[in-house]
């Protein structure tokens, strides 16, 4: 039988993947609201076996989708470099000038 944390930290675990793939929040926002919408359409099933199954499913789901490279903030240990949606900072120096 799923509990109500497992079901919680499958909704949180897909809405940080979708955050992974999705660079403006925007465009996340409306992943969002679907995700759960998905999760809302199914609050209401009681049988233990199809909940197994349910979570069983998203589980597979949220593998085979996983980001090879997950955004981490950069105040976090092994976080990205770089906060997101900024370029990276070009470190070359300039060209030289013929005048």
């Amino acid at each position: 039988m799923a509990t109500k944390n497992q079901v919680l930290q499958l909704y949180r675990r897909s809405l940080k993947l979708a955050l992974d793939w999705t660079i403006h929040r925007y465009l996340w926002r409306g992943q969002a609201v679907y995700i759960r919408s998905l999760f809302e359409a199914n609050k209401n099933v009681t049988q233990p076996r199809q909940q197994r199954e349910l979570v069983e499913q998203t589980e597979a789901i949220l593998e085979k989708w996983k980001h090879p490279d997950p955004y981490r903030p950069p105040t976090a240990p092994g976080g990205s470099k770089y906060e997101r949606n900024l370029p990276v900072p070009n470190t070359e120096p300039p060209p030289p000038m013929h005048l």
